[in-house]
């Protein structure tokens, strides 16, 4: 799910409370005190000492649900939120910090619901127009609505940058590229420094940029500070713009920075990835599932099953084109049903999957369906491109016995360095250190090509180089996979309207289909050892 809106502009809560008793007012005091040192965590854990009686008071709730959702407690920050709106209904900025509350909990229609009423008790506050759009953005069927959100904000504020950004990278999810730019630009003409304009317009990769904007863009990397997501997020810009300048030496080194920089704040182990994925094959290599209750269950599913920027999201866009097919993106109903289970089961997946039942699997392909109804409500067959898909083939194969399941791949040295040179908003953890990202290939590979030799009738291993060399070939023969016939909407897919959510891919896609160009082969020297590690490993 996307990061939650960030809260901007609150206006002050209006209520006016009778004062609390001395020993809560000790609390609180504690409690703000902690807030104002950035530790919302231990601002929480002091008024959750309180009695519940006295957690109930109106100031330590408006506080505890502002520490709490501070420190990512939104289930608690809901709680605190909620009991206070029938006393004051009201209050803009509790609908608002419910409204993000919610969104972080994946309640998009709650968190609508909430932000909506924000809008209403406030039409003027440009804070309640810009996180109603944030949360609206994250809907592709919604896009156009948050991009009206986003122009009221601006509207009523136009030094609103924030809200500036979000609507050019809507208007690119919208494939408006030409208007995204135009507003990037924007926002540096207003703030010459904004790192978030500058990634999010390098984020493109079809900008030019002007030996001035790069001498800009060097100034405002120098002047960001050390360490900070702002310069990390120029860093990666940088190096774009050295590349597209054919500095391929510094902009590696820029990349190296920066890969390396945001390595720090994410949290990866990849002793312990690489043994889940070998304890996954190992596990179900002797494995049978059941004879399934109903064999045609899943027929309305395509998994595509890929890495990151391998070309997946251009598979999805041409799938989506056709006419009986409907784009879902990452969505996250597969790991949402098996989290759920092995809760249940207090069992880890590979421990329960050897044990479940031909019943148990249709319950929780049946499951499965009923969680991503929506995307069938216009079209009969929809894609997932859920980034964990290829760790989940075998239970995938299990639940859903009649769902199609594509291996999108591409050149392996192509593959790191594609993610290597890109700062992912969330849920790719490996791709800041060349060796975790030649590791999560190598096992990528080889567990791929496990399901393929267990399920060839089921899988189907699509490499990006052959669909650009020979479109409606391999076109053909997916399609032909799915059970759907030829239509050339599908090598059209540029022309579609619809909307793609990463950027470099809304770009991408709107493109016409040509011949992967090569990056690597600008960084020679600087992959050698990447590439050996992949030769090493077969690859």
């Amino acid at each position: 799910m996307a990061c939650s809106p960030r809260i901007l502009d609150l206006h002050a809560m209006t209520h006016t409370p009778s004062p609390p008793p001395a020993h809560i007012t000790r609390q609180l005091a504690r409690a703000q005190q902690a807030l104002r040192t950035a530790r919302p965590s231990a601002a929480r854990d002091t008024l959750m000492q309180l009695s519940t009686k006295d957690r109930d008071h109106p100031d330590v709730l408006r506080l505890l649900g502002t520490a709490a959702q501070a420190c990512g407690d939104h289930a608690l920050a809901i709680d605190c939120f909620r009991k206070l709106l029938p006393t004051f209904p009201r209050d803009t900025a509790l609908h608002i910090r419910l409204g993000i509350a919610l969104h972080a909990q994946g309640s998009f229609e709650g968190a609508a619901a909430a932000l909506r009423q924000a809008c209403e008790l406030a039409p003027q506050s440009p804070a309640a127009w810009y996180n109603l759009g944030e949360v609206l953005k994250t809907d592709a069927w919604h896009l156009d609505a948050a991009m009206d959100a986003f122009s009221q904000a601006l509207q009523l504020d136009p030094t609103h940058l924030r809200a500036r950004v979000s609507l050019a990278r809507a208007k690119a999810g919208s494939g408006d590229i030409a208007g995204a730019i135009n507003t990037f630009r924007e926002v540096l003409r207003r703030d010459p420094d904004h790192a978030a304009a500058w990634f999010g317009l390098a984020d493109l990769n079809v900008a030019h940029f002007s030996t001035t904007e790069l001498q800009q863009l060097q100034r405002a990397h120098a002047r960001s500070p050390a360490r900070s997501e702002a310069r990390n997020l120029l860093g990666f810009a940088l190096g774009k713009t050295q590349e597209q300048h054919s500095d391929y030496p510094r902009a590696f080194e820029t990349f190296r920075v920066a890969n390396a920089e945001w390595r720090q704040h994410v949290t990866w182990d990849a002793a312990t990835e690489h043994a889940s994925i070998g304890a996954t094959r190992d596990r179900l290599a002797n494995w049978t599932p059941p004879q399934p209750v109903n064999p045609e269950l899943g027929r309305e599913v395509i998994f595509i099953v890929s890495l990151p920027r391998v070309g997946s999201s251009l598979i999805e866009h041409m799938l989506a084109s056709h006419p009986q097919v409907e784009g879902a993106n990452e969505i996250t109903d597969m790991p949402d049903v098996l989290r759920a289970e092995t809760r249940r089961r207090g069992q880890s997946l590979l421990d329960w999957t050897p044990r479940a039942s031909a019943d148990d699997w249709y319950r929780l392909g049946t499951d499965y369906l009923a969680r991503t109804a929506r995307w069938r409500q216009h079209r009969p067959r929809f894609t997932d491109k859920n980034l964990l898909n290829w760790q989940w083939v075998g239970t995938i194969t299990a639940m859903l016995p009649a769902a199609r399941i594509v291996v999108v791949r591409r050149d392996r040295v192509e593959t790191c360095l594609a993610c290597f040179r890109q700062r992912f908003a969330r849920g790719v953890a490996f791709s800041y250190d060349l060796d975790e990202l030649a590791d999560r290939c190598i096992d990528f590979m080889q567990l791929t090509r496990f399901w393929l030799q267990r399920h060839p009738a089921r899988v189907f291993d699509l490499a990006y180089e052959s669909l650009t060399m020979q479109p409606e070939t391999v076109m053909r023969g997916l399609l032909d996979f799915c059970d759907l016939p030829f239509d050339a909407a599908c090598l059209d897919a540029h022309a579609s309207k619809r909307t793609v959510q990463s950027a470099p891919s809304a770009a991408q896609v709107r493109e016409p289909l040509h011949r992967a160009m090569s990056r690597a082969n600008h960084y020679g020297a600087q992959l050698a050892a990447l590439r050996q590690r992949l030769q090493a490993a077969g690859l």
